[in-house]
């Protein structure tokens, strides 16, 4: 038998395949740097397009060198502040309805199902019309501490039952705690107009009107939202076993579920009591980043936060276009995005299994 040879004599050499793990990850740095490459574009969309367009060249003079010229006004004062706050949002809300869905393996799950929207809008309404608060810095403090009061109630209750909280009985008491909130909310709203003029802009969901001090107060909260979220992450990719073998691993199961439900509050809480109630965001990107991530809660976290603040600054930025010189909510542009993909999520079962 004779062996063929190469004209140099030596065997010729094969490029060693690379592995199935190898492959994945790279797939998901790739996705996670491509991710980052449309936050960058994101972000120049934001601060250089508006009622007044500005070109990308006054943009980096009044980033960089600003003066008095009304254009350097309009960057640092307004589009700034409002591309920072929807980029810090935009994660809190991905990373959040991500671990929403994993905890309550609900494929339809969004950062509102435990109550947390419905405690903040409340806790608003309840502000302004027991004690007159009008300002943005007062809505945050009243709805962050409805977002966590929501929180717990739901956990106390869906913990009642002799099997401790379970994903069931979470999702069903913040579905019936968000009711009771919403039907709460409704009632003073419609019995006091001054409390409706006020609660309406703020309920609708935006950007814009926020400023550098906004973003101050809520970030402390987002920071140790993601860090607890970012450790939740093992936790979390154990009980996708299953909580039975979870256990059997070593995983103290209660302890996960308490530190993934306060990253959900603190972020949701921080997010909503900013902006209002931004429905849809969650739930999109969510299952955007675990189609092309897998379900590897290590990389789909990141992923769901990148993904939420491109797709809230581009949201942001139609809402401008479409309706000059005023402008559309962001809250609403999401709102034509989320409803179609919700019905699509419906109708095809593969995708939404988890």
């Amino acid at each position: 038998m004779t062996t063929a040879i190469t004209g140099s004599g030596t065997p010729p050499t094969r490029r060693p395949r690379r592995t199935g793990t190898g492959a994945r990850r790279s797939r998901r740095i790739g996705f996670l740097l491509l991710l980052l490459l449309l936050l960058v574009l994101a972000v120049l969309a934001s601060i250089a397009v508006g009622a007044k367009a500005i070109p990308l060249g006054h943009v980096w003079d009044a980033l960089w060198s600003p003066a008095a010229a009304e254009d350097d006004l309009v960057v640092r004062t307004l589009r700034l502040p409002r591309t920072v706050l929807g980029i810090l949002v935009g994660i809190a809300l991905g990373v959040a309805g991500a671990l929403m869905q994993g905890h309550t393996r609900n494929p339809l799950a969004e950062p509102g199902l435990l109550g947390v929207s419905a405690g903040s809008a409340f806790f608003v309404v309840l502000g302004i019309f027991a004690f007159g608060v009008t300002s943005l810095y007062g809505y945050v403090w009243f709805a962050f501490a409805g977002a966590f009061a929501a929180s717990v109630a739901v956990f106390l209750l869906g913990s009642a039952g002799r099997g401790g909280p379970t994903p069931v009985t979470l999702a069903l008491a913040g579905v019936a705690v968000s009711y009771l909130l919403r039907a709460l909310s409704s009632a003073i709203v419609l019995s006091d107009s001054a409390t409706l003029d006020s609660y309406r802009f703020w309920d609708v969901g935006a950007l814009a009107g926020r400023d550098v001090a906004i973003v101050g107060q809520i970030t402390p909260f987002l920071l140790v939202g993601l860090l607890l979220a970012f450790a939740n992450a093992p936790g979390l990719n154990l009980l996708a076993l299953g909580e039975d073998v979870a256990r059997g691993l070593g995983q103290n199961v209660t302890v996960t579920r308490w530190t993934g439900l306060v990253a959900i509050t603190l972020l949701t809480g921080a997010a909503v009591a900013a902006c209002g109630p931004i429905a849809f965001l969650g739930l999109v990107v969510a299952h955007l980043a675990r189609f092309c991530t897998g379900p590897d809660y290590r990389w789909l976290l990141p992923a769901a936060g990148l993904a939420g603040a491109v797709l809230l600054l581009v949201a942001d930025v139609v809402g401008r276009v479409v309706a000059r010189p005023g402008e559309l909510q962001v809250g609403i542009v999401l709102a034509f995005i989320g409803a179609p993909f919700f019905v699509f999520l419906v109708r095809r079962r593969k995708l939404v299994r988890l």
